[in-house]
């Protein structure tokens, strides 16, 4: 397939420049099996939509505040978006600058301390943090939370807590696992009252996720790579729901990812590590019934991902419903459920 297969035209004002106030007050767009209609609810619906016995996982990465400044010691300005914690206060990271730094170069940062770069692959730099505590800690209050760029604005205050799920407790995410923002407490509680259980993922979000797709024929295009974990407790979760009747419903693209990357001849099995996985129509997605997932961009791996599930043809004829009923796209905008063509 090709890239240009998976553009369509969004009007710019129906990209979500700010959360709404409630979390569950986002609309909903059912895509359920074909040729049945597309329905238009609210996530706080969703305890009608699903079943007793149903199993909703969701990714528990926590996005760190992975943004900021600084300038090298001829003067010029630097933005370093870390892309991965590693040991020793030292990060994978992109920066933007109007000539690049060379290994050995330090960059005073804005919030005190310096950063070392130590060496370069790729898009990615090498750095070694100086800075007075471990890397981790002192970026709650020195860094700045990296909101995606089509958000044309700075983060604000209330962006510190609702650009994170209310289950969030993995650090390492430098995006948030967006279908997971719908979520709050009364909705969880709503849920567990219906007897949908939860199981969670860990898949740290990085900044390739928002790299465009350069190559026209999607065969060449190389993927980023994510950390993920998908433990044996909720391998042993999925596999008595499947075996008591119940759906596996994916809360957001980076499950699917996860679980197809733990997959092994036809099995989920417990699996840490690093996935450059690429799903794209023609490949066919086996580890979730179903899929709740936000509106993702023109020609974006995840777009793909959404089209390989309930196919391509399905999923436009949704985006062409969104767009004339005017739904908010993006990170803070409005979800999708959707069901497989062959969905039980």
């Amino acid at each position: 397939m090709k890239k240009s297969d998976f553009h369509y035209h969004l009007p710019p004002e129906l990209i979500a420049q700010a959360p709404l106030a409630e979390r569950s007050a986002s609309r909903l767009l059912c895509v359920p099996p074909a040729p049945d209609a597309f329905s238009d609810r609210q996530v706080r619906d969703l305890p009608e939509l699903l079943q007793p016995g149903d199993l909703l996982v969701f990714n528990d990465t926590r996005v760190i505040p992975a943004r900021l400044f600084g300038s090298k010691d001829t003067g010029g300005r630097v933005e370093i978006l870390i892309e991965r914690l590693l040991p020793g206060n030292e990060a994978r990271a992109q920066i933007g600058a109007s000539k690049s730094p060379k290994p050995g170069g330090r960059i005073a940062l804005d919030a005190g301390g310096e950063a070392e770069v130590l060496g370069r692959a790729g898009e990615f730099y090498h750095l070694r943090f100086h800075v007075d505590d471990a890397l981790e800690s002192w970026l709650q209050h020195a860094g700045r939370l990296p909101l995606p760029p089509y958000i044309q604005r700075e983060p604000g205050a209330d962006d510190a807590e609702r650009y994170q799920t209310v289950f969030a407790r993995e650090v390492g995410a430098v995006a948030a696992p967006t279908a997971g923002l719908h979520f709050d407490d009364a909705l969880l509680q709503a849920l567990r009252v219906r007897g949908v259980r939860f199981g969670h993922i860990t898949l740290h979000v990085g900044a390739g996720t928002f790299q465009p797709v350069r190559v026209e024929d999607l065969r060449e295009h190389r993927m980023h790579s994510e950390w993920l974990n998908v433990g044996p407790e909720l391998v042993e979760q999925i596999r008595r729901t499947r075996a008591s009747g119940g759906r596996v419903i994916a809360v957001g693209t980076t499950v699917v990812r996860a679980l197809e990357s733990a997959m092994h001849d036809g099995r989920l099995l417990p699996f840490a590590g690093e996935t450059r996985i690429f799903i794209f129509p023609g490949y066919r997605i086996r580890s979730v019934d179903a899929l709740l997932t936000n509106f993702h961009l023109p020609e974006s791996t995840l777009l793909m991902l959404v089209s390989a599930f309930a196919g391509r043809e399905r999923v436009f004829a949704a985006y062409a419903h969104a767009v004339r009923e005017k739904y908010r796209f993006f990170s803070y905008g409005d979800a999708m459920l959707l069901y497989p063509e062959s969905s039980k």
